[in-house]
């Protein structure tokens, strides 16, 4: 076999050795628990209420994946315009810094019965919340980025001629694009986040939603399935955007193996 498929092969092996030894884990927690099934439900009684309700589940995912998506893309694209609007606009720094330091010092979980009353109890008002989270990580990673880029190549760039805007946009946000990917690697984990809040404040779709009706009915088995299915929807678009970030960015190496 080839080192290629050798490095394939182990690849494949290890989220399948974490995925079955944390089944395993879950059932042995089961066992010496002695917990019922409606405190704890073991893997297989999860595993079945996944297939019985898959249809319902496909429903509600699409829902909560539908809020991550357009809060990702829109706290996304805000972070990168208001990371190039500070580091364009001198004067707005002393502005806009610590109103979004302050920003932070309110919990954004706080703000979800407002942002109901505000938006609806449709998707519009988790749209928003996931938005709200997302935009400061991805704000701060950029900025910062874009004012630690290496002086060097800023004194060669004005030398050749560059001015302010090309130097930004040729030079500064080139270099803060490996900051602003692990600002979109920290915001993809928290997307997840404000959905559910949101859908856990007042709504009627959603796998937040799903979660809190079958706790309501005892049904802690389709509660566990629609949890699998978050962590799962909050995985691949981890790894989603992981990817692309690779892909876009060839240049940028892994030195730790």
């Amino acid at each position: 076999m080839t080192a290629p498929a050798q490095n394939s092969g182990a690849r494949l092996l290890k989220p399948l050795v974490i995925t079955f030894g944390l089944l395993g884990v879950w059932q042995l927690a089961v066992l010496v628990s002695g917990a019922p099934a409606y405190i704890l439900p073991g893997p297989v009684r999860v595993f079945q209420a996944l297939v019985g309700h898959g249809l319902l589940l496909l429903d509600h995912a699409l829902v909560t994946l539908t809020e991550m998506l357009i809060g990702l893309l829109a706290g996304s694209v805000l972070g990168l315009l208001s990371a190039l609007s500070l580091s364009w606009f001198r004067h707005l720094r002393g502005w806009l810094l610590p109103v979004l330091v302050i920003s932070q010092a309110i919990p954004v979980f706080a703000l979800a019965p407002v942002l109901m009353l505000w938006f609806g109890f449709g998707m519009a008002s988790k749209i928003v919340m996931t938005t709200l989270i997302i935009y400061f990580p991805v704000t701060a990673a950029c900025y910062d980025g874009l004012r630690h880029t290496d002086q060097g190549w800023l004194d060669l760039a004005a030398i050749l001629g560059a001015d302010r805007r090309r130097q930004l946009l040729r030079i500064r946000l080139p270099a803060a694009l490996p900051a602003l990917g692990s600002g979109l690697r920290v915001a993809t984990s928290v997307a997840p986040i404000g959905a559910v809040v949101g859908e856990w404040v007042g709504s009627s779709r959603g796998l937040g939603y799903l979660m809190l009706h079958a706790n309501a009915r005892m049904q802690v088995d389709l509660m566990f399935a629609a949890l699998l299915v978050l962590a799962l929807l909050a995985v691949a678009l981890y790894f989603l955007v992981d990817g692309g970030l690779r892909a876009a960015m060839p240049w940028q190496r892994v030195t730790l193996q």
